[in-house]
């Protein structure tokens, strides 16, 4: 994008997704909820369960909330969540999309339309976005997992017989693309190689960017932080063209 990785802005968003932890902790016990009501709590029968907790491992969640929410979701009476999505325009024409995960369908679509409704976007309907995001299995390695004996070619030429499209190393991380449909090899193999991702799963990836002002760039920051702040949001994606200039 415009010169620079093309995964900064996944990166960016995650940065400031991260220096609100708890907020971090809160969806990830949901998305592990949500798979043993999805797949139930047999690790080796629920691939989703078993990518959840490893991303909550990723951050260095608690091992007892891991297990409390896996029990709680196993039993009777637990809140039974359901997975919506949202697609809208922010100012400018961007493009926002919105995973959730909730128990009250009403209320969170009521929260979603108000949120872009108040800050210059609006709603519009499923498949709107269809055109600007494809999903991609995406795997973020810590940079360490490269030594002498295991480097860059050794890593790269791995997983493209995995089925990977791109690896790219940036010094402190490595970031691995691939189709949906490779996301399950790409796995397998870093298993096989004894390397645990920090973050895994299947994102929603721009296919278009746009490039906007200072000022669009902070409204439509404003927007997606504040939807990021309702607890029924699991992930939020844009399609700004990402520029350096912007974070300053």
């Amino acid at each position: 994008m415009a010169g620079h990785s093309k995964w900064k802005n996944i990166q960016h968003r995650k940065g400031a997704q991260d220096a609100k932890r708890g907020k971090i902790f809160t969806k990830l016990i949901r998305e592990v909820m949500v798979a043993v009501k999805i797949g139930g709590a047999d690790l080796d029968a629920n691939s989703r369960l078993r990518l959840a907790i490893q991303n909550a491992k990723g951050i260095n969640m608690p091992k007892d909330n891991i297990e409390r929410a896996i029990k709680k979701a196993s039993g009777a009476g637990g809140e039974d969540y359901v997975e919506v999505t949202f697609e809208g325009y922010a100012s400018d024409g961007v493009g926002i999309f919105v995973e959730c995960a909730t128990d009250n369908n009403t209320r969170t679509v009521s929260n979603i339309r108000s949120y872009f409704n108040k800050h210059g976007g609006s709603l519009g309907k499923d498949g709107c976005l269809e055109f600007i995001f494809q999903r991609k299995g995406i795997f973020i390695l810590p940079a360490e997992v490269l030594t002498h004996d295991f480097g860059e070619d050794e890593l790269t030429m791995a997983m493209i017989d995995a089925g990977a499209e791109d690896i790219e190393v940036d010094g402190e991380q490595i970031t691995i693309s691939c189709e949906m449909h490779d996301f399950g090899n790409i796995q397998k193999k870093l298993t096989e190689l004894k390397i645990d991702p920090q973050e895994a799963g299947l994102q929603r990836v721009p296919i278009t960017s746009k490039a906007i002002s200072q000022e669009t760039f902070h409204k439509v920051m404003k927007l997606i932080d504040i939807i990021e702040d309702d607890d029924d949001v699991q992930k939020v994606y844009h399609n700004i063209e990402f520029d350096e200039s912007l974070l300053a």
